[in-house]
């Protein structure tokens, strides 16, 4: 079950001032979604990973201040989306202080809104396989390099994540090591809904 979307439950500033790992579970049972031509799609977000700085070697922070990784020293609550392996885009939303490296990747979501025209993106119908993974989920809800740096936390943005209340107190959470990684993939920072049918399966 979800809440209707208001304005007013857009997670705010505060939200994403704190510790990455914080951060990545709780937004699990958020709802995300991204509008365009007044179009809503977006889901409930079942999977994240957390990601760190200089002594998180899996991160883009772990070089320090590069202009690639400069947005994660940046505001939290801002969006950080990237090109991985030249195929596909990676939404993440940055994450603790300023000047703190941090951000979480968002891994997956179950599908609720705009399923159509994920289905049409995608090219299947399984809802299941629509966005069970963080390239899968940028291609479904239409994410993309001019997504990059928008603010999370406004609504004129497009791209924004919502409190659910509803589900906040019902979810369990399960904790693995992160994959798709070569450095750091022995600290377990990935979490998930556990058993939700809509999570990554590599």
């Amino acid at each position: 079950m979800v809440d209707k979307l208001r304005s007013n439950d857009i997670l705010n500033y505060k939200f994403y001032k704190r510790n990455t790992s914080i951060v990545a579970k709780e937004l699990l049972g958020k709802i995300l979604i991204k509008t365009k031509y007044n179009k809503t799609i977006g889901g409930l977000i079942v999977e994240t990973e957390a990601y760190y700085g200089m002594d998180d070697p899996a991160s883009h922070a772990s070089r320090g201040l590069t202009p690639r990784a400069k947005i994660m020293f940046g505001r939290p609550g801002i969006a950080y989306v990237y090109l991985c392996y030249g195929m596909y885009y990676l939404l993440n939303v940055v994450t603790e202080t300023k000047d703190s490296p941090g951000a979480v990747l968002i891994r997956a979501v179950e599908p609720i809104y705009g399923i159509n025209i994920m289905v049409r993106r995608r090219g299947i119908k399984e809802k299941e396989k629509l966005a069970n993974g963080p390239g899968k989920l940028t291609i479904a809800l239409g994410v993309n390099s001019s997504d990059n740096r928008k603010d999370f936390t406004k609504i004129k943005s497009k791209l924004c994540i919502y409190n659910n209340k509803i589900l906040n107190r019902h979810i369990k959470i399960s904790v693995s090591k992160r994959i798709g990684i070569t450095n750091g993939r022995d600290k377990k920072l990935r979490y998930f809904i556990e058993d939700s049918k809509f999570v990554s399966n590599y």
